[in-house]
Protein backbone atom coordinates (compact mmCIF):
# COMPACT_ATOMS: atom_id res chain seq x y z
CA UNK A 1 0.00 0.00 0.00
CA UNK A 2 2.47 2.65 1.33
CA UNK A 3 4.46 1.38 -2.01
CA UNK A 4 1.28 2.08 -4.23
CA UNK A 5 1.09 5.57 -2.21
CA UNK A 6 4.86 6.44 -3.53
CA UNK A 7 3.97 5.33 -6.92
CA UNK A 8 0.84 7.49 -7.25
CA UNK A 9 2.97 10.65 -5.62
CA UNK A 10 5.64 10.31 -7.82
CA UNK A 11 3.52 10.65 -11.06
CA UNK A 12 1.83 13.79 -9.20
CA UNK A 13 5.07 15.31 -8.67
CA UNK A 14 6.04 14.47 -12.35
CA UNK A 15 2.86 15.98 -13.90
CA UNK A 16 3.56 19.14 -11.26
CA UNK A 17 6.64 19.39 -13.74
CA UNK A 18 4.72 19.56 -16.46
CA UNK A 19 3.06 23.06 -15.51
CA UNK A 20 6.69 24.72 -14.83
CA UNK A 21 7.58 23.05 -11.22
CA UNK A 22 11.00 21.41 -10.53
CA UNK A 23 11.22 18.44 -8.53
CA UNK A 24 11.83 20.65 -5.29
CA UNK A 25 8.89 23.30 -5.83
CA UNK A 26 6.24 20.15 -6.93
CA UNK A 27 7.00 18.81 -3.26
CA UNK A 28 6.73 21.87 -1.48
CA UNK A 29 3.49 22.73 -3.48
CA UNK A 30 2.39 19.28 -2.40
CA UNK A 31 3.32 19.72 1.26
CA UNK A 32 1.09 22.97 1.44
CA UNK A 33 -1.28 21.27 -0.59
CA UNK A 34 -2.03 18.82 1.33
CA UNK A 35 -1.45 20.87 5.04
CA UNK A 36 -3.24 24.27 4.37
CA UNK A 37 -1.48 26.85 5.53
CA UNK A 38 2.36 26.75 6.52
CA UNK A 39 5.40 28.87 7.22
CA UNK A 40 8.72 27.94 5.53
CA UNK A 41 9.71 26.54 8.75
CA UNK A 42 6.89 24.02 8.85
CA UNK A 43 7.41 22.93 5.31
CA UNK A 44 11.56 22.34 6.35
CA UNK A 45 10.43 20.09 9.18
CA UNK A 46 7.52 18.47 7.16
CA UNK A 47 9.56 17.81 3.64
CA UNK A 48 12.98 17.43 4.99
CA UNK A 49 14.46 20.19 2.38
CA UNK A 50 16.56 22.97 3.88
CA UNK A 51 15.05 26.35 4.81
CA UNK A 52 17.01 28.07 2.39
CA UNK A 53 16.27 25.81 -0.29
CA UNK A 54 12.03 26.11 1.28
CA UNK A 55 12.26 29.60 1.01
CA UNK A 56 13.06 30.05 -2.46
CA UNK A 57 10.88 27.24 -3.64
CA UNK A 58 7.91 28.84 -1.96
CA UNK A 59 9.27 32.65 -3.84
CA UNK A 60 9.26 30.85 -6.88
CA UNK A 61 5.79 29.03 -6.26
CA UNK A 62 4.22 32.63 -5.57
CA UNK A 63 6.03 33.85 -8.22
CA UNK A 64 4.50 31.34 -10.75
CA UNK A 65 0.82 31.63 -9.42
CA UNK A 66 1.02 28.34 -7.90
CA UNK A 67 1.18 29.65 -3.49
CA UNK A 68 -0.31 32.54 -1.85
CA UNK A 69 1.90 34.16 0.59
CA UNK A 70 -0.45 35.21 4.09
CA UNK A 71 -0.13 38.09 5.69
CA UNK A 72 0.54 38.58 9.39
CA UNK A 73 3.03 38.46 11.95
CA UNK A 74 4.36 35.06 10.82
CA UNK A 75 4.51 34.68 6.98
CA UNK A 76 2.77 31.39 5.73
CA UNK A 77 1.81 30.12 2.51
CA UNK A 78 -0.75 28.25 1.05
CA UNK A 79 -1.47 26.25 -2.12
CA UNK A 80 -3.40 27.66 -5.03
CA UNK A 81 -6.15 25.13 -5.71
CA UNK A 82 -4.64 22.74 -8.27
CA UNK A 83 -7.64 23.23 -11.07
CA UNK A 84 -7.19 27.13 -11.06
CA UNK A 85 -3.22 26.87 -10.95
CA UNK A 86 -3.91 24.41 -14.01
CA UNK A 87 -6.38 26.35 -16.06
CA UNK A 88 -4.47 29.87 -15.38
CA UNK A 89 -1.22 28.22 -16.82
CA UNK A 90 -3.01 26.64 -19.89
CA UNK A 91 -4.61 30.29 -20.32
CA UNK A 92 -1.49 31.91 -20.72
CA UNK A 93 -0.08 29.31 -22.93
CA UNK A 94 -2.71 29.50 -25.53
CA UNK A 95 -2.13 33.29 -25.20
CA UNK A 96 1.51 32.86 -25.42
CA UNK A 97 0.71 30.45 -28.36
CA UNK A 98 -1.30 33.07 -30.16
CA UNK A 99 1.57 35.62 -29.78
CA UNK A 100 4.30 33.29 -31.42
CA UNK A 101 2.16 31.61 -34.32
CA UNK A 102 1.53 35.61 -35.42
CA UNK A 103 4.95 37.06 -34.42
CA UNK A 104 8.04 34.00 -34.86
CA UNK A 105 10.01 34.79 -37.99
CA UNK A 106 8.93 33.24 -41.11
CA UNK A 107 11.02 30.17 -42.44
CA UNK A 108 11.44 29.49 -46.24
CA UNK A 109 9.45 26.41 -47.28
CA UNK A 110 11.39 23.20 -47.88
CA UNK A 111 10.50 19.64 -48.09
CA UNK A 112 10.55 17.68 -45.27
CA UNK A 113 13.40 14.68 -45.13
CA UNK A 114 13.29 11.48 -43.05
CA UNK A 115 12.49 12.67 -39.05
CA UNK A 116 12.92 10.00 -36.38
CA UNK A 117 10.03 10.03 -33.64
CA UNK A 118 10.82 8.64 -30.71
CA UNK A 119 8.85 7.63 -27.80
CA UNK A 120 5.08 6.71 -27.47
CA UNK A 121 3.88 9.77 -26.38
CA UNK A 122 5.36 11.97 -28.96
CA UNK A 123 4.30 10.02 -31.61
CA UNK A 124 0.64 10.03 -30.68
CA UNK A 125 1.18 13.53 -30.76
CA UNK A 126 2.43 13.80 -34.40
CA UNK A 127 -0.29 11.81 -35.46
CA UNK A 128 -3.38 13.84 -33.62
CA UNK A 129 -1.39 17.01 -35.28
CA UNK A 130 -1.45 15.62 -38.67
CA UNK A 131 -4.77 14.55 -38.69
CA UNK A 132 -5.78 17.84 -37.47
CA UNK A 133 -3.65 19.41 -40.30
CA UNK A 134 -5.28 17.30 -43.07
CA UNK A 135 -7.06 19.85 -45.93
CA UNK A 136 -8.40 17.01 -47.72
CA UNK A 137 -7.76 13.16 -47.63
CA UNK A 138 -6.34 11.22 -44.38
CA UNK A 139 -5.70 7.42 -45.08
CA UNK A 140 -4.93 5.62 -42.15
CA UNK A 141 -4.13 1.66 -41.48
CA UNK A 142 -4.11 0.62 -38.02
CA UNK A 143 -5.72 -1.68 -35.21
CA UNK A 144 -9.24 -0.54 -34.05
CA UNK A 145 -8.05 0.23 -30.59
CA UNK A 146 -6.01 2.92 -31.90
CA UNK A 147 -8.70 4.03 -34.19
CA UNK A 148 -10.93 4.30 -31.50
CA UNK A 149 -8.77 6.26 -29.32
CA UNK A 150 -8.75 8.86 -32.31
CA UNK A 151 -12.07 9.06 -33.07
CA UNK A 152 -12.72 12.51 -31.70
CA UNK A 153 -10.10 13.88 -34.67
CA UNK A 154 -10.70 11.26 -36.78
CA UNK A 155 -14.61 12.42 -36.61
CA UNK A 156 -13.49 16.03 -37.17
CA UNK A 157 -12.06 15.05 -40.68
CA UNK A 158 -15.73 13.48 -41.27
CA UNK A 159 -17.35 16.72 -40.27
CA UNK A 160 -14.86 18.99 -42.22
CA UNK A 161 -16.02 16.92 -45.40
CA UNK A 162 -12.83 15.44 -46.22
CA UNK A 163 -12.31 11.92 -47.20
CA UNK A 164 -11.24 9.55 -44.15
CA UNK A 165 -10.03 6.09 -45.39
CA UNK A 166 -9.54 3.07 -42.89
CA UNK A 167 -7.94 0.34 -42.65
CA UNK A 168 -8.28 -1.78 -39.75
CA UNK A 169 -8.73 -5.18 -38.29
CA UNK A 170 -12.12 -4.81 -36.74
CA UNK A 171 -15.58 -3.60 -36.66
CA UNK A 172 -15.85 0.36 -35.85
CA UNK A 173 -18.55 0.49 -32.57
CA UNK A 174 -18.73 4.15 -33.48
CA UNK A 175 -21.35 4.15 -35.83
CA UNK A 176 -20.74 7.81 -37.25
CA UNK A 177 -16.98 6.84 -38.11
CA UNK A 178 -18.00 3.84 -39.61
CA UNK A 179 -20.56 5.54 -41.62
CA UNK A 180 -18.16 8.34 -42.98
CA UNK A 181 -15.57 6.98 -43.46
CA UNK A 182 -14.55 4.69 -45.92
CA UNK A 183 -13.42 1.42 -44.10
CA UNK A 184 -11.87 -1.61 -44.96
CA UNK A 185 -11.49 -4.18 -42.68
CA UNK A 186 -7.99 -6.59 -42.81
CA UNK A 187 -5.71 -8.68 -41.04
CA UNK A 188 -4.44 -8.15 -37.25
CA UNK A 189 -2.20 -4.52 -37.51
CA UNK A 190 -0.79 -5.27 -34.07
CA UNK A 191 1.16 -2.33 -33.19
CA UNK A 192 1.92 -1.05 -36.44
CA UNK A 193 0.37 2.19 -37.90
CA UNK A 194 0.30 4.27 -41.39
CA UNK A 195 -0.75 7.48 -42.32
CA UNK A 196 -0.66 9.58 -44.64
CA UNK A 197 -2.15 13.21 -44.96
CA UNK A 198 -2.95 15.10 -48.08
CA UNK A 199 -0.79 13.05 -50.35
CA UNK A 200 1.71 15.47 -48.85
CA UNK A 201 3.00 13.50 -45.31
CA UNK A 202 3.44 10.54 -44.43
CA UNK A 203 3.93 8.46 -40.60
CA UNK A 204 4.98 4.87 -40.45
CA UNK A 205 6.06 2.94 -37.48
CA UNK A 206 5.28 0.79 -34.65
CA UNK A 207 3.18 1.78 -31.81
CA UNK A 208 3.32 -0.44 -28.12
CA UNK A 209 3.08 2.38 -25.79
CA UNK A 210 6.88 2.79 -24.89
CA UNK A 211 8.80 5.43 -24.60
CA UNK A 212 11.62 3.44 -27.06
CA UNK A 213 8.98 3.43 -29.77
CA UNK A 214 9.99 4.54 -33.19
CA UNK A 215 7.85 6.02 -36.17
CA UNK A 216 9.05 7.57 -39.59
CA UNK A 217 7.78 11.12 -40.61
CA UNK A 218 8.17 12.29 -44.14
CA UNK A 219 7.44 15.10 -46.75
CA UNK A 220 9.56 13.42 -49.47
CA UNK A 221 7.25 12.72 -52.84
CA UNK A 222 9.31 9.27 -53.78
CA UNK A 223 8.70 8.04 -50.31
CA UNK A 224 5.26 9.14 -50.27
CA UNK A 225 4.35 7.98 -53.71
CA UNK A 226 5.78 4.13 -53.10
CA UNK A 227 3.78 4.45 -49.56
CA UNK A 228 0.16 5.33 -51.31
CA UNK A 229 1.13 2.42 -53.63
CA UNK A 230 1.99 -0.32 -50.91
CA UNK A 231 -1.90 1.43 -49.23
CA UNK A 232 -3.31 0.71 -52.56
CA UNK A 233 -2.59 -2.55 -52.67
CA UNK A 234 -3.50 -3.87 -49.24
CA UNK A 235 -7.05 -2.07 -50.25
CA UNK A 236 -7.49 -3.90 -53.70
CA UNK A 237 -6.19 -7.40 -51.44
CA UNK A 238 -8.85 -7.11 -49.10
CA UNK A 239 -11.70 -6.17 -51.60
CA UNK A 240 -10.39 -9.49 -53.81
CA UNK A 241 -10.64 -10.99 -50.38
CA UNK A 242 -14.42 -10.39 -49.84
CA UNK A 243 -14.88 -10.79 -53.00
CA UNK A 244 -13.94 -14.57 -53.12
CA UNK A 245 -15.85 -14.99 -50.14
CA UNK A 246 -18.94 -13.72 -51.11
CA UNK A 247 -18.66 -16.40 -54.52
CA UNK A 248 -18.07 -19.01 -51.86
Amino acid sequence: MQMAGRMEENIILEKLGMFGMTRQEANIYLCLYQNGELTGYEVAKQTGISRSNVYSGLSALAEMGAAYLLEGNTSKYMAVPIEEFCENKIRNLKRDKEYLTEHIPAVKVQEIGYITITGSANIRNKIIDMIRQAKCRVYLSASTSLIEELQEDLLAVIAKGHKLVLITDGEMKNQKLSEGSICYLGEDKQQNVRLIIDSSYALTGELTGSKSDTCLYTGQENFIRIFKDALRNEMRLIELTEGEKHHE
